[in-house]
This record gives C-alpha cells, structure tokens and sequence, in this order.
C-alpha cells in the first residue's frame, strides 16, 4: 500500500520533486493588491485592505462582525478576554489540538481542563463534557443572580469552553452549545483551520459566541500571517478593535490609552494578500473537496481509513487525514513517504503530555490516545 500511495499522490500533483503537505497558492489578484498597498503607502494597521478584509470574511462566513488580528492565537487570545477569563479561572478545551489553543488560554492566566473527543469529529465531544460537567461541578449562585459551575477538585470557576474544528471537519456545535449554555459557560470556536466549513449550512465560528479563523502561510487561504475573531455583539466588536489597536482613544494629537491592551491588528499589506485569496476560496475548496473523494476512493478497499466529513458538515478538507492500524504502522508509513519525498505529518501529541501543561487536569483521554497513535495527514495543496 505504501508504494502505491507514493505514486498515486506523484500523479495526482504531476511531479517527481519534493510534495509538500499544503503550500499557499497565488494565482489571482494577490500582486494587484499588494502593489496597490504599497503605492498607498498604508501598509501597517491602518487601510483599506483590512477593511475590506473584514467586511468580506463577515459576509462570506455570515457573521455580524469580524475583527482582523495579526495571527489566530492572538484573536483566541483576545476571545478569551472578552469571556471575562483571568488569572485562576479554568477553560475546558481538548487536549488533541494545536498548541496555540492551550497558549491562549494561558495567556490569560486561566488553567485549561483537557476533555477527550469523538473518533468521528476528532473534536471535543459532547457526551466526555457533559459527562465532567454532570459529575465533577458544582453551581453557585453569583452576584447577577444567575448560577455559575465551578470545577469540584479545584474550586475554581469555569468560564469558557474552546473546541476545535480538527483539519476542518466541524464538531457538533448544537450539542456543545446546548451544554456550554445550560452551564453558564461560554462557548468560544477555535475554527483556525475551518475557513470554507460549514456545519447544518452555517459556516463554523458563527455558533459560540466567539469564533477566530487563522491565515497562516499553510491554511485553505493565507494573508501570510493573520487571525480573525468572528462574533455578533457589536459592543464587543467595537471592544475587541480598541483591545487590539493598543487601546488608543482617537484624539487629534494626544496619545491616550484606557486599558492595558495589545499591539494585535492585522497589516494592511496582509490584508491585501486575504483579500485576493478570498475571491478565489470557492474555487480552493472545489478542488480541495475533489481531492479528498480521490483519496477516499484509493484507501476505499485497504486497511487504512480515510476520515471523512462528519454528519451534516461540509468541510472544507483543509489537511485529509488517514487512520492508520497502530502507532507501529503510523511511523512505517510516516518514515516510507517522507523518506520518498512526500511530505506526511502525524497529529499533535496531546496537550497533558507537554511539560508546561503535565500538572493540569485532565479526563479520561482514550480516544484522543486511540487517534494520536493512528493520524497522519497527507499532501492537501491546492493545485491550478
């Protein structure tokens, strides 16, 4: 089977040369854009383009409100602020995720809580959150009347819930909702990798009360480095500007700051890139979806699962991931295809396993040990 994939994926990019596992693609608009940007001579946090970049996303996700940030961790940092989340609360979130994920969270001085996910998502599951909220919270009453949970081995407030749209196939966002809302916890969608997945025909980010997208150099579309937050409050909105434009109050002169804030607004020049990869995203996500049906058809009839879009999703297919019989397998055919040029990667060790994050808690984690061992994620450029 080895063999063969080598020289499958050789003739689906029509090369013997090194294959990547998702380059960015500029074929469109992108030096138009970025010309006109520089002539401009706006090419920091102020332009049009990022403007524009906003307006765009909002429209095309279907959001209120997007607010442009220099990369996705700093709009899930800013999400979490937002929450209300500081120094001693807790955030559940799923241990199988980038890391960028957890660093937020502990930006803010928050503890994550590692949760396990479903097999068929490879997101935080619904049944392991309610699970640990039903046997290990408790609820207290706040000053708002209203009650909050509090996590019964630490006595500490739970105050978010983060899940992650996994190489873009989205999670169950109805039933995560739910909970998070019959809790009192506020659910944020980390959908970095998501851009052009939609779950039950509303695009992923949409649902929680934050969502944050990512355009780094490897995802569905780039703006070289760059995040959105998307959410649908406009006096959070108009908060989460000010937070990442260091908080400066418009003056004509003065130089006048309200809050201890954060130098986290997206380039202009950025945003030009974002601007022109967003006019040809349904065409990237046509090609990226047909890819995946030809890599579902050659695993059709082997030992090795292709991962499928979930039930009543459509997904963008950002990074296509097979499940391997064991880990014994998983680096045969890692060390096989990377060893022959073709770029394959496994998925992240789990958060728990890190050293700066070994002592916090986590629940019963089989399935995302079950999937850490067996993942591996295959070539998924985009190709003209």
């Amino acid at each position: 089977m080895f063999n063969p994939f080598i020289n499958f994926v050789r003739d689906i990019y029509k090369t013997d040369n090194f294959i990547p596992l998702h380059e960015p693609r500029f074929f469109g608009n992108e030096k138009k854009y970025l010309n006109e940007c520089i002539d401009s001579t706006f090419v920091s946090s102020v332009g049009k383009f990022v403007d524009l970049f906003e307006k765009n996303i909002a429209e095309y996700t279907g959001s209120k409100y997007a607010i442009a940030c220099v990369n996705g961790t700093s709009a899930l940092h800013i999400s979490l602020i937002l929450s209300d989340v500081k120094q001693n609360d807790e955030v559940i979130t799923q241990a199988l995720t980038f890391i960028a994920t957890a660093n937020a969270i502990s930006y803010t001085g928050a503890k994550p809580v590692f949760i396990d996910v479903d097999k068929e998502t490879m997101s935080l599951s619904p049944e392991k959150l309610l699970d640990f909220l039903s046997k290990k919270t408790y609820n207290l009453l706040g000053e708002d009347k209203k009650t909050y949970s509090y996590n019964k081995i630490t006595k500490r407030r739970i105050k978010a819930c983060i899940v992650m749209h996994t190489f873009g196939h989205p999670a169950k966002l109805d039933e995560l909702k739910k909970i998070c809302d019959d809790y009192h916890i506020i659910l944020i969608e980390d959908a970095a990798e998501s851009m052009g997945s939609f779950y039950k025909k509303k695009h992923t980010g949409i649902l929680g009360k934050f969502g944050i997208l990512s355009f780094n150099g490897n995802k569905t579309i780039t703006t070289g480095g760059g995040g959105i937050i998307l959410m649908q409050d406009e006096k959070l909105a108009k908060k989460a500007k000010h937070l990442t434009t260091q908080a400066k109050v418009p003056h004509k002169w003065e130089f006048i700051h309200d809050y201890v804030a954060y130098n986290y607004r997206l380039p202009n020049i950025n945003a030009a890139l974002g601007v022109a990869q967003l006019e040809n995203l349904p065409r990237i996500i046509e090609f990226k979806r047909n890819l995946s049906k030809k890599y579902q058809e050659f695993f059709e009839n082997s030992d090795i699962k292709f991962m499928k879009e979930p039930e009543n999703t459509k997904s963008n297919y950002w990074l296509n991931t097979i499940l391997l019989k064991n880990k014994k397998e998983r680096d045969s055919f890692l060390n096989f295809t990377n060893d022959n040029g073709i770029m394959t990667r496994p998925i992240w060790r789990l958060m728990n396993k890190l050293e700066m994050f070994k002592n916090c808690q986590a629940e019963n984690l089989e399935v995302s040990e079950f999937l850490e061992n067996r993942l591996v994620n295959i070539p998924s450029s985009f190709i003209l």
